[in-house]
C-alpha cells in the first residue's frame, strides 16, 4: 500500500443456482486466494450468493434463510482474511426484498448497498422480486457469535480505510451504471475513489464492447477506479448466457480485463494518488451535496510488490495502428496551428533552420503540410542550412536532400567566419570549447534566421521540442527563440515516431498508385506527392532517424559526430518518463523512481535511474527562466510547458523538497 497503490480483485466464481452453501464455499476459497495474492479490495458479482437467475425462487423462505446463513459465515471468515469484500446477496427487511451488495471486513458487516434502479424490461424483470433502494434504512444483522447489531441499508455509503484515507469505496449494482444519472457519479463527487459494481450482465452480440466502453468512460468521467464483476459460469442458461466479464478501469483506462465465458480472478493495482491529482487539477470538480454515511474499516499496511506495468514511453502508443492515428492527429494539430498563424498575419513565407536532425526535420515536414493546407507553393519555405565547426557531412547532406525532396527553397549560410569574428570582438579563445564557444554558434544561427525572415517577409519556425525545453537544453535567445514553435509540446521520444510516420507515408507513396492513407488535409483532400520525391524523402528520413541526436556545436572526430546529447543530459526515454509523471500527476521523486524501475527493468539499473532522475530535477528547476518567455506554439497533449496556459512556475523555485 506504499505510494497509495492498492491491489484489487474482481472475481466471477463458478456457482450453482439456488445453492448458497455451495456458492459460499466457492467465494470463501477465492477470498483466501485473492488475499494471499495481495488483493485488499475484492468484488464479486450481483446476487452471487444465490445466483442471479433464481427467478421466483427468490420468494422462497428457504433460499432467503440459506443466503443469510452463507453471508454470516463469510462475514465471520473475513475476520482472518485481510481485505474489504463486496458480495452480492438478497436481503429481507420489513417485508421487502432488496438486491444488495454486502460489504464486510474484519469480521464485521459494514453496510448493505441496495440496487437503486430495478429493471423491468425484456429478459430482466427484477421488479417482480426486489424493491429499489430509494431511502436510507437501518437493518439488523446477527453475527456468528450471536451478537446482533444495526447495519445501514443505503445507497449513500462510503467506506474509508483508516490507514489509507485516500481509499474510499462505494458500490452500485449492474443497471445503476447503465442509467442516465448513475449513483457512481454521486459517489465519486461525495469522495469515493473506488467504485465497485456487482453485476449480472448477459451476453448479446456487441454488448461486451459497449460494456467495456461504459466502464472505461465512467471511470474517466468520475476520476475513479471502477471495479466491475459480472455473473458468469453456473448461472442458468434457460434464456440468457452470462460470460463472467470482469473489468478494472482507472481514470478512463482499462487496467485489466478477464476472458469471457469462464470463471476468473482478475487483479489490478490501482493508483489512488493519480486519481486524486486529477481531481485537484480540475476546478470543475465539485463536492456532492447529498448526505453520505461514512464507515471506517482497517487494513494492514504492507509493502506491495507491484504487478502493474508502467509504460516506459507514456507519450507513445505501442500499437502501431493506434500510434499511426495518434501521429496523424498530432501532425494535423501542428499544421493547423501554423496554418492559422500564417493566415492570420497574411504571411506566405516561412524560414526554418535545417540541421539534418530530428527536430528540424519534423518542423520542416509540418511546415510543408501547413503550406499544402493553405494552397501555398512550398518554394515559399526557406530551408536554411548553416554549417559551422561541428557540422558533419552526413547531417549537412541530409538537410539539403530533405529540403529538395519537399520542394522547399534551400539556402546555405556558412557561419564559421561570423562566429570567429565574434570571438575576436569578445576576446574568446577559439581553442576553448566551452559554453561560450557553443552558444555563440546557436545565437548566430538564430540571428541569421531572424534577419532572413525580415528580408523575405516571413516568420521563423521554431524547431525545439518539449524534452529540450524541460531540461533547458537550448541556448537562451538562440534556438530557444522563434516566431512560432511547432514542436514545443512534442517530447523527444514522440518526435522520433512522428518522423517515422512521415517516412512510412512517403515509402508507401513511392510504391502505390494512390496517395498513402492518412496523407490528407483537414478537408479530406489528397495531397499531391511526386513518386520520385517520395522515394527520396523516405530514404533521407530513414537516415535522419539513424543519426545520433546532437547539437553539433563541437568539432567532429574523424568526420563523425563528437557531441551526443544523451551522453551529456541522459537518455531521453528516461527524461520523458520523468517529465510525464512530474507534470501530469505531480508525483513525488521516490514514487517516480519506483515506477521507473518497474518500467525500465533490465534496461537501466537502479543507480542509473536515480542519477538521471536527480539530474532531471536539477535541470528542470534551474532552467525555468528559459520557459518563462517561450514563443507561441500548438499544444498537442496533456503535458506542456507554455508559461501562458500550462506551467506557471517561478524561475526562482527551490528543488530541495
Amino acid at each position: 500500500m506504499r505510494d497509495q497503490f492498492v491491489r484489487t480483485a474482481v472475481i466471477s466464481p463458478k456457482i450453482r443456482v439456488a445453492d448458497p452453501a455451495f456458492n459460499k464455499a466457492q467465494i470463501e476459497a477465492v477470498m483466501e486466494q485473492a488475499a494471499k495474492d495481495g488483493a485488499r479490495v475484492v468484488v464479486f458479482p450481483e446476487l452471487c450468493l444465490t445466483g442471479y437467475t433464481c427467478g421466483d425462487l427468490f420468494l422462497q423462505a428457504s433460499l432467503q434463510r440459506a443466503a443469510m446463513e452463507a453471508l454470516t459465515e463469510l462475514v465471520e471468515k473475513s475476520r482472518s482474511i485481510p481485505g474489504i469484500f463486496f458480495v452480492g446477496t438478497p436481503w429481507q427487511h420489513k417485508g421487502r426484498s432488496y438486491n444488495c451488495a454486502a460489504v464486510f471486513s474484519g469480521g464485521e458487516l459494514l453496510g448493505l448497498v441496495p440496487k437503486s434502479f430495478i429493471p423491468n424490461y425484456n429478459e430482466f424483470y427484477e421488479v417482480r422480486h426486489f424493491a429499489p433502494g430509494t431511502e436510507p434504512l437501518s437493518t439488523s444483522f446477527t453475527d456468528a457469535a450471536g451478537l446482533t447489531y444495526e447495519v445501514p441499508l443505503d445507497t449513500n455509503l462510503l467506506f474509508f480505510c483508516e490507514e489509507m484515507p485516500s481509499l474510499v469505496l462505494a458500490a452500485e449494482i449492474c443497471e445503476d451504471l447503465w442509467t442516465a444519472d448513475s449513483p457512481s457519479t454521486h459517489h465519486a463527487l461525495a469522495g469515493a475513489t473506488v467504485v465497485a459494481n456487482l453485476s449480472a450482465s448477459d451476453e448479446l452480440t456487441g454488448k461486451a464492447e459497449y460494456r467495456r466502453d461504459l466502464v472505461r468512460i465512467q471511470s474517466g468521467r468520475t476520476h475513479c477506479a471502477y471495479l466491475y464483476a459480472s455473473a458468469g459460469e453456473g448461472e442458468s442458461t434457460q434464456d440468457l448466457v452470462f460470460s463472467g466479464h470482469c473489468l478494472v478501469a482507472e481514470n478512463g483506462t482499462i487496467l485489466a480485463e478477464s476472458k469471457r465465458f469462464m470463471s476468473s480472478v482478475t487483479y489490478a493495482d490501482i493508483d489512488l494518488e493519480r486519481l486524486l491529482m486529477d481531481r485537484r487539477r480540475q476546478n470543475t470538480w465539485a463536492e456532492d451535496e447529498e448526505d453520505y454515511e461514512e464507515i471506517g474499516f482497517s487494513l494492514p499496511v504492507e509493502k506491495l510488490e507491484l504487478i502493474r506495468h508502467f509504460d516506459p514511453m507514456p507519450f507513445v502508443p505501442h500499437d502501431k495502428s493506434q500510434r499511426d492515428r495518434r501521429c496523424e492527429e498530432i501532425i494535423s494539430i501542428q499544421a493547423m496551428g501554423l496554418k492559422t498563424r500564417l493566415e492570420h498575419i497574411g504571411c506566405k513565407r516561412a524560414v526554418i533552420g535545417v540541421s539534418g536532425g530530428l527536430d528540424s526535420t519534423l518542423a520542416l515536414l509540418v511546415t510543408a503540410r501547413a503550406f499544402d493546407l493553405l494552397g501555398l507553393d512550398r518554394a515559399g519555405i526557406l530551408a536554411v542550412t548553416m554549417p559551422c565547426f561541428g557540422t558533419t557531412d552526413r547531417t549537412y547532406h541530409n538537410a539539403c536532400r530533405l529540403a529538395e525532396a519537399l520542394g522547399a527553397t534551400l539556402k546555405e549560410v556558412p557561419i564559421a567566419d561570423a562566429v570567429l569574428e565574434h570571438f575576436k570582438e569578445i576576446g574568446h579563445d577559439v581553442q576553448v570549447h566551452d559554453v561560450t564557444y557553443e552558444n555563440s554558434q546557436a545565437r548566430e544561427r538564430t540571428q541569421v534566421l531572424m534577419d532572413l525572415a525580415n528580408e523575405t517577409n516571413g516568420i521563423v519556425i521554431g524547431t525545439g521540442d518539449l524534452s529540450e525545453l524541460a531540461l533547458g537544453w537550448a541556448t537562451y535567445n538562440g534556438d530557444h527563440m522563434s516566431m512560432y514553435g511547432v514542436n514545443a509540446s512534442i517530447p523527444k521520444t514522440l518526435v522520433r515516431h512522428l518522423v517515422t510516420y512521415f517516412a512510412d507515408l512517403a515509402e508507401r507513396e513511392a510504391v502505390e498508385d494512390e496517395p498513402a492513407a492518412g496523407v490528407s488535409d483537414m478537408a479530406g483532400e489528397e495531397l499531391a506527392v511526386d513518386r520520385e520525391e517520395s522515394e527520396e524523402l523516405s530514404v533521407v528520413l530513414r537516415d535522419v532517424l539513424d543519426t545520433p541526436v546532437s547539437p553539433e556545436l563541437l568539432p567532429p572526430e574523424n568526420g563523425q559526430i563528437a557531441q551526443k546529447t544523451e551522453d551529456i543530459v541522459g537518455p531521453y526515454e528516461l527524461h520523458d518518463f520523468f517529465l510525464y509523471y512530474v507534470l501530469r500527476f505531480g508525483f513525488e521523486p521516490a514514487k517516480i523512481e519506483r515506477m521507473a524501475r518497474n518500467a525500465f527493468a533490465g534496461v537501466y539499473d537502479h543507480a542509473t535511474i536515480r542519477k538521471w532522475l536527480k539530474s532531471f530535477y536539477r535541470r528542470f528547476f534551474a532552467q525555468q527562466f528559459k520557459r518563462s518567455c517561450l514563443p507561441d506554439g500548438p499544444k498537442v497533449g496533456s503535458v506542456a510547458v507554455s508559461p501562458r496556459g500550462d506551467l506557471r512556475m517561478p524561475s526562482d523555485a527551490s528543488r530541495r523538497a
